[in-house]
């Protein structure tokens, strides 16, 4: 048996997570070292490594679960536009990060990541989860 990731412990609730969005497949809940106000992650919640492992027939669903998402992080925050991004090698489970923008530059996960209270998080996941259609 696979030893379990950090998501696969927030999918079982096993460990806390401000949750957005969920549904059978997926979740999406806001990144615990943004760089961004709202930055968050989706995922499905069966995976593997890589998104590119994620067969042909799970890969649309999980698309449209996550411009869900991003519809309402646009409605819910002040932003041009809703990066995404596919990267995080540091976690083996497929996982999409979406963060607000204003411009090309506020992509980079090398900025400083921000520290938001409880209280902040608690009130962008609120925000969000109420954007969502």
């Amino acid at each position: 048996m696979a030893e379990k990731t950090i998501f696969t412990k927030i999918i079982n609730r096993e460990l806390p997570a401000y949750i957005v969005a969920e549904d059978l497949e997926h979740i999406a809940f806001l990144d615990i070292a943004p760089i961004a106000k709202g930055h968050l992650l989706v995922l499905p919640k069966e995976s593997g490594d890589d998104l590119f492992d994620i067969e042909d027939q799970r890969l649309g669903p999980l698309l449209q679960f996550t411009k869900k998402v991003a519809k309402a992080m646009k409605r819910a925050l002040s932003c041009k536009r809703v990066g995404m991004m596919v990267v995080g090698m540091e976690i083996p489970h497929a996982h999409i990060h979406l963060i607000p923008i204003n411009q090309e530059e506020e992509m980079d996960l090398h900025r400083p990541k921000l520290s938001l209270s409880t209280q902040e998080m608690e009130q962008v996941a609120i925000a969000i989860h109420k954007e969502i259609i």
